[in-house]
């Protein structure tokens, strides 16, 4: 089990560029940095993450001598850890929802942010997670722990949260990827749903299909299957 030594901070730039500083300065495995805001917070490909008081903003230093291509898990195995957090903070009818790559959704709106990224020989995993306020002024639909009926502190869901995340590199660690795979299927959406995915240079809209052994999406396209390595989904129901 993964032992987790707690760094907390009232306000930091970023908790991943601490973390990443802290790294330098030799920092173990299961250093976690936790910020109560942040005031150039990030998310995937740069984009600005709000990170106003009364939400969780963590950055956990992970040391797993991975091989680099193996790195991708790791966002599919903290999905789930957060998932399963939420899920113990929500009523009992409310379930956590995943999106590929690692997004976690409550009635259908995004609740949780992760962000993976190599630093030296370690893992920086980033996770910020709606507790108390939705960002507004967002392109998506976001939703709170709180405002989905949960009763939540954000040190609670923090405490929650490491507990799955411990678990789950458990899981990861005896069983590898195949079982992180079962368990992120059974959260995401039915096989058939149609999804769009925003590429590089380009809009590719079709059927999911899954996701292969190495974490890729698979979709089913009027121009056949296609393996998605990184992109932006949208469901269909998201689509106005």
């Amino acid at each position: 089990m993964t032992a987790f030594e707690v760094r907390h901070y009232h306000e930091l730039g970023s908790t991943n560029d601490e973390a990443r500083r802290l790294i330098e300065a030799g920092a173990p495995h299961g250093t976690v940095v936790h910020a109560d805001q942040q005031t150039s917070g990030r998310g995937r490909f740069s984009r600005r993450w709000i990170s106003p008081p009364g939400n969780l903003y963590i950055s956990i230093v992970l040391r797993l001598d991975l091989p680099a291509a193996r790195n991708v898990e790791l966002g599919f195995l903290a999905a789930l850890a957060v998932a399963d957090a939420v899920d113990a903070l929500l009523p009992r009818h409310e379930r956590a929802m995943l999106k590929w790559p690692n997004d976690v959704l409550v009635r259908e709106g995004k609740i949780a942010g992760i962000l993976l990224e190599q630093a030296g020989d370690a893992l920086i995993l980033g996770i910020g997670l709606n507790v108390l306020h939705a960002p507004s002024g967002l392109s998506y639909r976001a939703s709170t722990i709180v405002g989905c009926g949960g009763l939540a502190t954000v040190d609670g869901t923090r405490e929650k949260l490491l507990e799955a995340l411990g678990r789950w590199i458990g899981i990861w660690q005896t069983d590898g990827f195949a079982a992180v795979r079962a368990a992120w299927l059974a959260r995401a959406h039915p096989a058939g749903s149609s999804l769009g995915v925003r590429l590089a240079d380009r809009f590719v809209t079709g059927e999911f299909l899954g996701i292969d052994t190495d974490g890729t999406l698979l979709l089913h396209t009027p121009q056949g299957r296609a393996r998605i390595v990184a992109g932006d989904v949208t469901l269909e129901t998201e689509v106005e």
